[in-house]
């Protein structure tokens, strides 16, 4: 499905170029006091301007329902977490039926000072540099 709305859509979109190039500008209908006004005759007289425009809405309208489908499906991805829900439910009940354990018997905590280094004293520099001798 994805792939058929995928060629659609390019179908679409190049058919909607093609469209707006081949209509006329604005300012064409300026040509038509010099003599060229033969130049819209395969639609009819004035004829072509609707159909083109018309032409144009439909595929704009469709380009449009296009992208909205595809992003509609494209963000209903599959969940992105490496664990499945049976996994993740299983691994909260283990965690809430554990019981609390006792600290780890061993030795006691020794109520004894630690020693630590005495720390070395840098040097202060002096207050005013030294001058130069002549």
């Amino acid at each position: 499905m994805t792939t058929l709305l995928i060629i659609l859509h390019i179908f679409v979109s190049l058919a909607l170029i093609v469209i707006v190039l081949l209509q006329s500008g604005k300012g064409a209908e300026m040509g038509a006091s010099f003599g060229a006004g033969g130049s819209q005759s395969v639609f009819g007289a004035g004829g072509g301007t609707t159909f083109l425009s018309k032409l144009t809405t439909s595929a704009a309208v469709i380009f449009m329902l296009t992208s909205l489908t595809l992003a509609f499906v494209s963000g209903k991805g599959g969940s992105s977490s490496i664990m499945s829900s049976k996994d993740a439910t299983k691994a909260v009940q283990k965690k809430s039926a554990a019981p609390m354990q006792p600290p780890a018997q061993g030795k006691p905590l020794s109520t004894e000072p630690v020693q630590t280094k005495p720390v070395q004293q840098v040097p202060q520099a002096p207050a005013q540099p030294a001058t130069p001798k002549k």
